[in-house]
Parts: C-alpha cells; structure tokens; sequence
C-alpha cells in the first residue's frame, strides 16, 4: 500500500509538472479588433501589418515569458456598433491575456465602459479623448497628442506670428471631429480670435463647394478644419477648383486623411500650401532608433498585403504598441493586468517613435505633435513622398525644420 501511495503521489507531481509544461506552450494571445474593411480599413490593415511585425519581431525573440504571441483579430467592419461584440467574445470565448484597441476615436470609445468594467489593461490605437467621461485607469494610448490644446497649439502660435484676428471653422458632425473643433474654439477664443464662419457638415457631406465659397466671402485670416479621409479629400478638390480667396494665411489644422500615401498620391499638387497635423514624416528631426529599419520591413511587406505602401502615419505607433507591451510584460514579469499598468504608468518606454511616458489620464505626458505644410508636391508621383523637404515641419522646435509660407494662396505655389 505505502508503494502504492508512493506511486500516486509520484504521478500527482508529473501531472502538475505537465500541466505547467502544457501551460508554458499555450501562446500570449493578444486580442483586438481592427478595419480591415469599410472607410478605416486602409489605416487599420496598416496598423495590422505593423503588429504583425512586431509579433514575428518579438517570437524572434522567445516571446513573452517563454511563450510564443498570437494575435486573434476580428474585423470590426470600421464600425463602432461592432466592437463592442468582438471584445466581449475576444475575453468570453477567445480568453485572450491582453487587449489593443482597433484604430480611430469612434470604435474605440464604444468599448472603453466595457473595459473598466471588467477591469482590463487595454492599450490605445489613435484615439483621441475617448477616456475623457470614462476615466479609465489602464488605458494607455499611443497617440503622440494629448488634448485638443497639445493637437493644436502648434497651429495657433503659427497663426499668432502672422498676427491673425480671424478664423472660419468646418468639422465633421461626428465624435472624433467635434472633440477636436470644441478644443480648437477654445483655444482661439483664448488669444481673442473672431470667429467669423462656422459650419458643421454631416458625415454624408460629398459637395463642400458652399462651404468654401462662403469662406472665401468671410474672408477669414485663418480656416480650421476638422475632417475624416473622405471629407478631407473632397474639402481639398474643392479649394483646388473654388479658391479661398487672398486673405486666408493658413488652411488646414485637423484634416485625417491627408497623412495616408493613397491619398497623398491622388491629391498631388493640390496639397501644396497645406498646414496639418501629422504623426510621423521621413525629416532628419524624427530619426528615432530603429525607425529606418521597421520602415524598409514594412514597405516590403505592404505591397503583399496590398495597403499603405509607405507607412509614415500609423504602422511605426502600431509597432510601438508591441514594444510598450513587451516591455512592460517584461519589466512585470507578469501578464497580471494591474501589474502591467503600474509598470507603465511608472517608466518611460524606448519605441522608435521616440521615449513615451504616459499622464494619469494615459495619454502622452509629453506631447509632440507635428505641424507640416505640404512644399513641392507634384501629381502621380508616390516616390517624392519618401524623400525630406515634401511636408516641411513647421512645429514644435524640437522637429522643426522650416519656416511657414504664407498666405496660403502664395504658398499653394510653393
């Protein structure tokens, strides 16, 4: 009986050391939703190509604590009444170890009361404000603005230089455009600009040709705009074809869609002139370590995964999403989601968009944020957009490397 008893007690311990073994196996899975279709889908399949990168990159490597990472995506169609079903399965029935956030404001603010509720680490994908009401205190975005003043203040010091009393705005009448043009109304409320024209478009909006008809006739020293890819598209064609009118010193500011290559492309020389916001351009001034290399792996890869085949805007913060969470499993030594926040909340991360610390609210404690004016853009010519010089950074001094052209009308020539 006592060898019996021996025996048992022998098999106890192998199967618990099996289980372990077994358990050591099973990959970090990684969850989110992401557009790989719809409006969003050519920066969201971007943005997924980048993390496979990084995923490959990082299973290179050994993995997370000794075990291989998975990614488990859902298409969440570029729609915010998707993702809230695709994150409850991803932690119900897919129980994933950690969550990214799909691309964009709109999805993203749809699942933030889900993620405090079940107490989960989720970490951001270029959303903007959407913790603003929630409060949520394991969230970490790896958008390099923080609030509308941090998006925008470059654009408005540009302004103040020219000495500039008036401004018309247009914004898209949804989440993302809204929490932008608010902010950008109270800054220009702050340094006493008048605002003489005001207009918010439906989503639907296709003609914008009244609209830039009735700026040219308030003839307004700076024109705001708040605009999604589509939108931004159809605002610049009808600038190109209407005019602004010569008292306009700068036009721009909030336009999405500008920083994608297809659009870039397509749009050519009708950029020049342009002063908007940007994330990442190929200037001297952002050459972080490591940058150069993920973007030669990428543009290989793009052109087989048939999306941006440049990759400026969102695939290096992308990346920079896997490099914050291995270092933070790392740093932890644990997929424990409380611990993973701490840890992030406490150190200064290494990316190749530069060191990222984060605010209580987990957005950027340090905010950079590129204000580029389009120079010398010609039509059908991808190529010149990987060259320096093509989207001048205006803004702030630490990326800077040139002065603005104005009016705009002089610089569209430019």
């Amino acid at each position: 009986m006592k060898h019996l008893g021996r025996v048992a007690a022998s098999l106890a311990v192998l199967s618990v050391l099996w289980a372990g073994a077994a358990f050591a196996q099973q990959p970090v899975k990684i969850g989110l939703g992401e557009a790989l279709t719809g409006p969003l889908s050519g920066a969201g399949k971007a943005s997924l190509l980048a993390l496979e990168i990084w995923r490959d990159d990082v299973n290179a490597r050994g993995g997370l604590l000794g075990r291989k990472v998975e990614l488990i995506v859902y298409d969440d169609q570029s729609s915010a009444t998707t993702t809230p079903g695709i994150y409850s399965k991803l932690l119900d029935i897919d129980k994933v170890d950690l969550l990214i956030a799909p691309y964009a404001t709109v999805p993203t603010a749809s699942i933030m009361p889900l993620v405090k509720q079940r107490g989960q680490l989720l970490m951001g994908n270029f959303s903007f404000q959407v913790n603003h009401t929630v409060k949520h205190d394991m969230w970490f975005n790896n958008l390099p603005f923080g609030d509308a003043k941090s998006w925008m203040d470059g654009y408005f010091k540009l302004g103040n230089k020219l000495d500039s009393k008036t401004i018309a705005f247009i914004a898209a009448d949804q989440e993302f455009a809204q929490n932008l043009a608010n902010g950008a109304k109270e800054l220009a409320k702050g340094i006493g600009l008048k605002t003489v024209y005001e207009q918010n478009y439906p989503p639907t909006t296709v003609d914008f040709s009244s609209m830039i008809q009735a700026i040219r006739s308030a003839k307004p020293d700076l024109v705001f705009v708040c605009s999604y890819p589509s939108d931004s598209v159809a605002i610049v064609r009808a600038v190109n074809e209407i005019g602004v009118g010569d008292s306009v010193k700068i036009f721009g500011g909030g336009m999405v869609g500008l920083q994608y290559t297809p659009i870039m492309e397509s749009l050519g020389s009708s950029l020049n002139g342009i002063v908007n916001y940007d994330s990442y351009v190929p200037e001297k001034t952002m050459e972080f370590p490591g940058i150069k290399d993920f973007l030669s792996r990428y543009q290989k890869r793009a052109v087989e995964a048939k999306t941006d085949v440049l990759g400026f805007y969102l695939p290096p913060f992308a990346y920079a999403i896997g490099q914050m969470l291995e270092q933070s499993v790392n740093g932890a030594k644990s997929l424990d989601q409380k611990a993973l926040a701490q840890y992030l909340r406490t150190h200064e991360m290494k990316t190749i968009v530069g060191p990222i610390s984060f605010a209580p609210d987990g957005e950027r404690a340090h905010p950079m944020v590129p204000m580029v004016q389009f120079r010398g853009i010609v039509d059908k010519n991808i190529d010149q957009f990987r060259q320096p010089g093509k989207r001048v950074i205006l803004s702030p001094e630490p990326f800077k490397t040139g002065e603005l052209i104005a009016p705009f009308e002089k610089a569209r020539k430019s």
